[in-house]
């Protein structure tokens, strides 16, 4: 097997480690350190590294890493997993997005050694995990005040990234565009193929969007022949393909009475929401402008004029889609 060492740390075949891998240094002296737990096999195999908090303020991809770390029948048959529960410690910290520099971590990669606080904690990341690596799955959720449907975004044009975007098991995959300095453009950079996993609100947990990010991950290291591949009596989610997707905007400011939710099937010219002003006067509708599947939306019950309110996506068969949304919350909340 090859020698893997992070952070100065040589994690041996069949060896687990907790390794406290040093990243920046702030000005009160105090030094921020990335947690990252390896796990390896005495067999060779693929390397995948499972990451969360890339935004500080997302917290169910941490939980979901918890979840994994503590399970005692996550046996590997071979192979390398890395975990890193907190990539943007600063910002699970101060329950921020943001970096100290009120920089995005994900639109600063690559970085580099002698940039930005942002650009220097991604180079780090890049080159000592990252780099290192074959696939990876990297856990987010919406912003603040929004929540996300789970889905899986990733290069679905690419036929071994997207059978294992199919093999995660979400009832959405959306077919996304690489961003630039995003994460998933410097591990594609790198020949690392990689799934963004999208579930569930900023600074909450969300028990259905840990439970399917949990199994997702599962699933895709069953696929990849790095776990044994679990028996289920649960109905098999088959996921539909979104090749397109947009934002319903506010077309007037005020406060929001919402007629839909995540998940739900909406039709052309459907209203998704009233908005009113503080009489109770209705102001206006928010329509659909096509036939979709919600995917994300805005929480808050107060909109400006502009603001993003429903993530519509787009499919072929919609009805199928939110039948296969039904299948996965049954499946994954009745169970134990």
């Amino acid at each position: 097997m090859k020698e893997l060492t992070i952070g100065g740390v040589a994690i041996l075949p069949g060896e687990s480690k907790k390794i406290d891998l040093p990243v920046v240094r702030l000005y009160t002296d105090t030094e921020i350190k990335m947690p990252v737990y390896v796990k390896r096999s005495r067999k060779d195999g693929p390397v995948i590294f499972v990451s969360a908090a890339v935004h500080g303020d997302e917290l169910n991809g941490v939980e979901i890493i918890r979840r994994l770390i503590r399970r005692r029948t996550l046996k590997l048959k071979k192979g390398t997993l890395i975990f890193v529960p907190m990539v943007n410690v600063y910002g699970v910290l101060n329950q921020s997005r943001y970096m100290p520099d009120r920089r995005d971590l994900n639109r600063v990669f690559p970085g580099s050694a002698r940039g930005s606080l942002a650009g220097r904690l991604a180079h780090i990341f890049l080159s000592e995990i990252v780099s290192k690596c074959d696939y990876g799955i990297d856990l987010h959720t919406g912003a603040i005040h929004r929540s996300n449907l789970p889905q899986v975004r990733a290069n679905l044009d690419d036929a071994e990234t997207r059978e294992m975007a199919e093999k995660f098991g979400v009832p959405v995959l959306l077919n996304s565009n690489l961003r630039d300095g995003s994460l998933r453009e410097s591990a594609v950079e790198h020949g690392v193929k990689i799934l963004l996993y999208e579930a569930g609100e900023a600074l909450r947990f969300d028990e259905l969007s840990i439970r399917a990010g949990e199994k997702g991950v599962l699933n895709v290291l069953a696929h990849l022949d790095m776990i044994a591949k679990r028996k289920s009596s649960n109905k098999k989610i088959t996921p539909f393909i979104a090749y397109s997707s947009s934002w319903v905007r506010a077309v007037t400011s005020g406060f929001v009475d919402n007629k839909v939710q995540n998940g739900d099937h909406v039709a052309k010219g459907q209203v998704l929401a009233e908005i009113g002003d503080s009489f109770g006067e209705v102001q206006s509708e928010v329509l659909a402008g096509r036939e979709g599947i919600v995917i994300g939306k805005q929480n808050i019950p107060l909109v400006q004029e502009g603001d993003a309110m429903f993530h519509i996506a787009y499919f072929k068969e919609s009805d199928d889609v939110a039948g296969n949304i039904e299948d996965l919350a049954d499946n994954l909340l009745d169970s134990e």
